[in-house]
């Protein structure tokens, strides 16, 4: 396998990783936060997700790198390294909701829901930006 058709296959596996959270995200948006199995399944998801993420951008940015990309290696170098930075980010402002709604505050059901909406759409736009590089992956 040459290494360009590796650093596709490692784009694959990236974009599979983030539509998996992108069809599976919204279905959280039909039931209420402020139940506590509810919240945990959805950090759940987060938790892998970005975890996904971070080990596909990884794997991607040194297949890039092996294939002398030097400019999708930096784009997916910085998604890996967003992942990895958002995953510890993402999950402690979560817990800290949650103990606050477990706590009584009525507005961290609220602030949840924000945090959801948030991740979907950096999610999405994260994905929109790979898929939009096919092209240019598939052209050089």
């Amino acid at each position: 396998m040459t290494p360009d058709a590796v650093a596709l296959a490692s784009m694959v596996l990236l974009i599979f990783s983030m539509g998996f959270f992108l069809l599976s995200s919204p279905a959280f948006l039909l039931v209420r936060l402020d139940i506590p199995e509810v919240t945990q399944l959805l950090r759940g998801l987060f938790r892998s997700y970005f975890l996904m993420v971070a080990i596909a951008g990884v794997i991607a940015t040194m297949a890039f790198a092996l294939a002398g990309r030097l400019v999708f290696t930096i784009g997916i170098g910085l998604i890996a390294a967003f992942a990895i930075w958002a995953r510890g980010w993402f999950l402690r402002r979560m817990d800290s909701q949650m103990s606050a709604r477990d706590a009584g505050d009525a507005e961290a059901v609220r602030r949840l829901r924000r945090m959801h909406w948030g991740g979907m759409l950096s999610n999405a736009f994260q994905l929109a930006v790979v898929v939009g590089s096919i092209p240019y992956v598939m052209s050089t």
